[in-house]
């Protein structure tokens, strides 16, 4: 269940984020097989080679893109001490945080309509804003943002990810897998995802709004505000 629109930039973000397809330059074949009355798809087909499912994932499990929070669908919660480190040379100025979570803000229309959606948005260093979505679903979101980065080729040029909701152990994990350093939200993190943060040398930032900001870890990459 999710949000209609940006179908083919969720199902690439789906496949990148849970590990079942990570190529970058070769993309799936999507065919759109049933769309409802106003156009919207209702299924897709994704044809993908064999050999380029990754093992992780070829017959282990069954997964489907769900609009809930936590562990979704995933069978197990993998194991926060094995998971890889990323390594990040560069500073974000925390001068930018609250203008990114603005121009994020600006863009949310489906908001405005219902007051019931989530965004997630991606930039770079500078603060420019890549691509921003919206879905009823928060990690629908995150993966749409991430599928579109892929899709125009411009997921090594973000930096920080930015998220309207609560950060879960599982937008924690999107981002690790899409090589993103820099993850703040409006809202608060769970424990477990403070601790992944951690642990994937994620600079987490969390209660984003009114010209403050909370840094949970790797504070050493935020450029301090002159006083």
């Amino acid at each position: 269940m999710h949000s209609p629109g940006s179908e083919v930039d969720l199902v690439r973000g789906l496949l990148f984020t849970e590990g079942i397809y990570q190529h970058l330059d070769v993309h799936p074949e999507l065919n759109v097989l049933e769309c409802n009355v106003d156009g919207y798809p209702l299924k897709m087909d994704v044809q993908i080679p064999e050999e380029s499912v990754l093992k992780a994932f070829s017959g282990t499990r069954n997964m489907a893109s769900v609009s809930s929070c936590g562990i979704c669908g995933k069978t197990e919660l993998d194991d926060v001490s094995s998971i890889s480190c990323l390594q990040e040379d560069g500073v974000l100025d925390a001068s930018f945080v609250e203008g990114m979570f603005e121009k994020m803000r600006n863009q949310q229309s489906a908001f405005d309509q219902s007051g019931g959606t989530h965004a997630a948005a991606a930039f770079n260093l500078k603060g420019e804003m890549l691509v921003v979505k919206e879905d009823i679903g928060r990690h629908n979101a995150v993966d749409k943002v991430i599928g579109n980065l892929i899709n125009e080729g411009k997921l090594d040029q973000t930096k920080f990810l930015a998220v309207s909701g609560r950060i879960s152990y599982e937008i924690v994990s999107k981002a690790l897998v899409a090589g993103i350093p820099f993850l703040g939200s409006v809202s608060a993190p769970s424990t477990l995802a403070v601790e992944t943060a951690n642990k994937a040398g994620i600079t987490l930032l969390a209660f984003c709004r009114n010209d403050k900001l909370t840094v949970y870890t790797h504070p050493e990459r935020m450029m301090q505000l002159e006083k």
